[in-house]
């Protein structure tokens, strides 16, 4: 289309966000900040970029932590398999680089969880090498400026829309034309209320003019999501609490939770005290303080229905695959964000007691109260 890129560019000129990754041409600390904002807002990542920034300054010290510490970073983010991805690749820039990391597309496409959209935003900005960058922001801004309604998420779709985009870079200023496509569909044509009566491009969009923009871009279908139930036992012992490490190729796997006992469908607690597992995990000196049913957690293919049972026991030796810990350390360890918002419940009702323990002129407990 003619003249796009110079509208776009000017566009961009006028209303561009200025990003801290935008003022650097080092493609690690551009790398870092495609993995942490994908399916992120930038006010989110904004944080967390700038925290795994100032923990690993260059790729080598990303290399040489340990899993545990980025997938703490990490905590809330979601999509811990990025994380994950994240650390090994840095590893891998390490032992197949040297620690420079690559800018040449291949190489950089090779690396663990960059596809073809990192790959192209990464070369692009680091060293302007003509590759069109296609995120979600650039499906939905080119299925509505050429009305396509070819499905995104089809490999037909998938190669005519990289191809689109490669017509359309401006290949003197790639690195320059991909922010502002990006930041066009992030602020201008935005997936709901897009701004079509300022829009510079409103005059060529094909789907402003058909009617159809808020049908725009097309998906295939829907991921079928299924609903799982996961019973936390929070179990606390003395200044001591039980932790286990999820290994098994699932949801959250490297992060610590609660002993979990999964069951196909709501449980009540009399039905999970009778079970094998609850009775190696809690032994036989056990009291339960409470039950709490959380919100829903939402991932992308299932919905997870968690309650979890404060439980303390005299118990004083951790079950098969559990880890005591210090209660004071939780904090410590990377764990899934309902747990997190779970923790964070207890710690704000821990302190609110306190005040109100206060307020009457009740003694203040020691350590133990704050562990119940």
């Amino acid at each position: 289309m003619e003249q796009f890129a110079a509208i776009l560019l000017e566009w961009y000129a006028l209303h561009g966000r200025d990003l801290p990754w935008r003022h650097t041409r080092d493609p690690y600390r551009i790398w870092l900040s495609e993995v942490i904002l994908q399916q992120t807002r930038v006010a989110q990542g904004m944080d967390y970029y700038l925290r795994f920034l100032a923990r690993f300054p260059e790729v080598g010290a990303l290399a040489a932590a340990s899993e545990d510490e980025v997938l703490k970073l990490w905590q809330g983010l979601g999509y811990y398999s990025r994380a994950r991805n994240l650390h090994e690749a840095a590893r891998q820039v390490v032992e197949r680089f040297g620690g420079a990391f690559p800018t040449q597309y291949a190489a950089v496409r090779s690396l663990p969880g960059v596809g073809d959209y990192t790959a192209a935003a990464i070369c692009s900005a680091a060293c302007n090498a003509p590759h069109a960058a296609v995120d979600g922001n650039v499906y939905r801004v080119l299925a509505r400026l050429f009305d396509i309604d070819t499905p995104i998420d089809t490999a037909e779709g998938r190669k005519a829309f990289a191809e689109l985009a490669q017509t359309l870079l401006d290949t003197a200023r790639p690195g320059r034309y991909n922010q502002a496509i990006m930041d066009f569909g992030a602020l201008q044509c935005t997936p709901k209320n897009p701004r079509c009566e300022d829009c510079p491009l409103a005059g060529k969009c094909l789907a402003r003019a058909a009617g159809t923009a808020t049908r725009r871009p097309v998906k295939q279908g829907r991921t079928q999501i299924r609903d799982r139930w996961f019973n936390y036992l929070h179990i606390t012992c003395g200044r001591s609490t039980l932790l286990c490490r999820r290994e098994a190729r699932d949801v959250w796997r490297g992060l610590y939770e609660f002993p979990m006992i999964e069951t196909d469908g709501p449980t009540d607690f009399a039905t999970l005290a009778a079970l094998p597992r609850f009775r190696e995990l809690t032994g036989n000196g056990w009291q339960l303080l409470r039950s709490v049913e959380l919100p829903p957690h939402r991932l992308s293919h299932r919905t997870i229905r968690a309650t979890v049972h404060r439980i303390e026991t005299a118990q004083a030796a951790p079950a098969a695959g559990t880890i005591a810990i210090e209660t004071s350390a939780l904090g410590d360890y990377a764990v899934p964000r309902l747990l997190e918002r779970y923790l964070t419940s207890l710690h704000t009702d821990r302190e609110q007691r306190f005040a109100a323990h206060e307020t009457a002129g009740i003694p203040v407990l020691g350590t133990d109260y704050l562990n119940k």
